[in-house]
């Protein structure tokens, strides 16, 4: 955990925003019978964490009975220096408002809350769940998912490549990201395990940004953030084009231009703003007119 909210310092001097989120773990990172002091020192971390990190817990599942005890540990002692909470194996909107009592009753209002979907039945749900109004982002737990199907799905769906191919898996992808979207949500991929492998890491990454709508992606080794960061960032011609429509766009007050023979209105504008936001998020170098946006914006 320290290695990463030190890389993480790393390369938000090195490409001059924080790049992407640590997430503590509670449910898998804690020894049986050691939940306590885990969550205790998950708090502190969170304490000493740096100006402008962004460091995320996942608490336990709510079935479990250090739950409540994870949150108001965490979330009750340094809940404002957290970007978010995650909370696994969430099946439906109950179970979202089951954690944002617990939250309440810490006085931790308005902490936006991340869920893991990883079973049929919340995939079932995922419009449901990602419309749920504290819900900022939904993702996808591949190998509960795979496990929670009794041996219908083969090992090989847990995979860097069955995962893109068994049918089963990548309808609950498609339709986690579909739900996202639908109600403006941040669908988030599940994990590659094969971390010693960078080339199935950015075959995988690319998949997931490029085809099936995904914007953010979970890493579980310090080696796949750079190949994650690289998939997801548009090519410097995407950020180039933008660059220029949305400069002219402004020129013009945001009225409808033509530019190299095509109409662009506000329709367009959204599109190319995304760009250049998703550029700025993964650290690419904006061009000069294009920085300026930024510059008072905290990530």
């Amino acid at each position: 955990m320290r290695k990463s909210l030190q890389l993480q310092a790393e390369m938000s001097e090195e490409f001059g925003t924080c790049v992407f989120d640590v997430t503590l773990d509670c449910e898998d990172g804690a020894p049986v019978g050691g939940e306590a002091e885990h969550a205790a020192l998950v708090a502190s971390l969170v304490a000493q964490a740096g100006e402008g990190a962004r460091v995320a817990v996942r608490v336990h599942a709510l079935d479990h009975p250090a739950f409540e005890a994870d949150i108001g540990a965490i979330a009750g002692t340094v809940g404002h220096r957290l970007s978010h909470l995650m909370v696994p194996k969430v099946e439906s909107a109950v179970d979202v408002d089951r954690v944002v009592a617990a939250l309440a009753a810490v006085c931790c209002e308005q902490l936006p809350i991340h869920v893991l979907l990883e079973s049929p039945g919340a995939v079932h749900r995922a419009f449901e769940i990602a419309a749920h109004p504290r819900v900022q982002s939904l993702s996808f737990g591949l190998m509960d998912f795979v496990s929670s199907h009794g041996g219908a799905i083969p090992a090989s769906g847990m995979s860097s490549q069955g995962q893109f191919t068994h049918p089963l898996v990548l309808r609950a992808k498609l339709e986690i990201a579909a739900a996202c979207h639908a109600h403006g949500k941040v669908p988030s991929h599940c994990v590659v395990t094969e971390f010693s492998d960078t080339a199935a890491m950015k075959t995988a990454a690319g998949k997931a940004a490029r085809e099936l709508g995904y914007t953010r992606m979970w890493s579980i080794h310090p080696s796949q953030i750079r190949p994650i960061l690289e998939a997801f960032a548009p090519d410097q011609r995407e950020i180039e084009n933008a660059t220029k429509i949305i400069a002219a766009a402004a020129r013009a007050d945001w009225a409808p231009i033509s530019f190299d023979g095509q109409l662009h209105d506000r329709a367009s504008y959204r599109y190319f703003w995304q760009v250049i936001t998703r550029a700025h998020q993964t650290g690419r170098v904006l061009p000069p007119e294009m920085q300026g946006y930024f510059a008072a914006v905290p990530h």
